[in-house]
């Protein structure tokens, strides 16, 4: 995913980055454990949090875009996969919940070859 197609004005905004998933923002804002207020008011939508988690989200997909080809994919598995060593957490849920290191973590160690 193109980082640049996922800004405007500076900041990274949800309605760009739903498009290039093929979603929409409200269902983008869940993902990252956002509420609907921080997508649809120009105030929340700057503040660090918001653009944290969206950030998160984001670097999360880049980092798996290149194993699955495509963004679409690498969103499908964020959604869905479990994690082995999460008690079945999915990478969405680790991110809404604030872990989106331990997501970034998990998917270093994978490429070094310590997990499977």
């Amino acid at each position: 995913m193109n980082l640049e197609s996922c800004v405007s004005d500076g900041v990274f905004d949800p309605r760009r980055i739903a498009a290039t998933l093929l979603t929409n923002a409200e269902d983008l804002a869940r993902s990252a454990g956002l509420g609907k207020d921080a997508i649809q008011r120009a105030v929340r939508l700057r503040q660090p949090r918001t653009q944290k988690r969206l950030r998160e989200l984001v670097e999360v997909l880049n980092k798996v875009e290149p194993r699955f080809g495509t963004s679409l994919v690498a969103y499908a598995w964020f959604r869905s996969e479990p994690l082995p060593g999460f008690s079945g957490q999915t990478a969405m849920q680790l991110v809404q919940a604030g872990r989106a290191h331990d997501v970034l973590d998990y998917i270093d160690a994978v490429d070094a070859g310590i997990h499977a």
